[in-house]
């Protein structure tokens, strides 16, 4: 890029660069050791709030060792389904670490769902069983499915169950993914079937203040570690209380979350997913553990993503330049 100028990448653009799930859970694996080790710059994320149960937040932060800061502005609106647009949409901006300049505005919509899936995989690596071959999912939108597309980079899954409120979303998914990833999943009509017995549970269902939680005590299987995208929207609080083990992405941005009216019934986490990665607190001990792991969304998953997007999006022309 010449001076005084950036790269916009559009979404088709971010998609055409078709970065490996598995190099995005390798980049989110390596920020969580440096976030263990104190060497990354991440403040709190604010966030407007123009609808009930949706938001728009500004995530930024910087990772010294992958050279990589800037912010991301993306908004969730559940109610967007109803109008035929996407839940999750936004731009982020890379800025040059030595001059501050900005040099990239890419869409964030792929980089929101892969990283959040490679997200789950990172923290699954730690805590869930290594044989784990059994898949639960409820919800199968986008999460749902870069959550299955990031834990089969991980493990040799035999079976996957799907559930959604609306089963046409269902029979969708089951058909896609499941050629996709070369898979038989399973369609049921009721969530406990999507949980019970199962190695590895994802609930990935909107994130709501006040939720209806499907999942009961007794559900989730001894020895199993499950990904609650949704914050606690899928589980009640007796459920998460069942768990040996919760871990989160930030302590502190789940404490902020608890004084605005969420996680009202989660209890404390034992540690954050960066403490785990880094070796100064235990991931999962014994085959028996029940493991759940809440991940908040960070900015450090996004910039961990976008680096690799805009070096390899420069490596192979891909973008527009505009001037500044």
């Amino acid at each position: 890029m010449k001076q005084g100028s950036l790269l916009y990448l559009s979404r088709e653009d971010v998609e055409r660069v078709n970065l490996p799930m598995r190099e995005v859970i390798d980049a989110l694996d390596a920020m969580f050791v440096e976030k263990g080790e104190g060497k990354v710059e991440m403040p709190p994320k604010p966030g407007i709030h123009t609808r009930p149960d949706a938001f728009i937040h500004a995530m930024p932060a910087y990772i010294a060792s992958l050279e990589s800061a800037g912010v991301k502005w993306v908004s969730g609106y559940p109610a967007n389904r109803e109008k035929g647009l996407p839940y999750i949409t936004g731009l982020l901006i890379q800025n040059d670490p030595d001059t501050g300049l900005p040099v990239c505005v890419m869409d964030c919509t792929w980089i929101t769902a892969k990283r959040t899936g490679a997200a789950t995989a990172v923290a699954a690596k730690y805590l869930a069983r290594k044989n784990s071959s059994t898949v639960g999912i409820l919800a199968c939108g986008v999460q749902g499915r870069s959550n299955l597309e990031a834990l089969s980079c991980l493990f040799d899954i035999k079976e996957v169950r799907a559930y959604d409120v609306y089963p046409e979303a269902a029979e969708k998914y089951a058909t896609q993914m499941g050629a996709m990833l070369g898979l038989e999943i399973e369609v049921v009509d009721k969530p406990e079937k999507a949980v019970k017995g199962l190695d590895i549970v994802v609930t990935s269902g909107p994130i709501l203040k006040h939720p209806n939680p499907a999942i009961e005590p007794g559900w989730l299987s001894q020895g199993a570690f499950a990904s609650a995208v949704d914050f606690d929207s899928y589980w009640q609080g007796p459920a998460l209380a069942e768990a040996d083990k919760i871990a989160t992405d930030d302590v502190s941005q789940m404490d902020y979350y608890r004084t605005v009216g969420y996680f009202a019934q989660t209890p404390e986490p034992y540690a954050d997913l960066g403490e785990i990665a880094a070796g100064k607190k235990p991931g999962r001990e014994s085959d028996a553990e029940r493991t759940i792991a809440v991940n908040l969304g960070l900015a450090l998953d996004d910039m961990a993503t976008s680096i690799l997007i805009y070096n390899r999006a420069c490596e192979m022309g891909i973008g527009t330049e505009l001037p500044l």
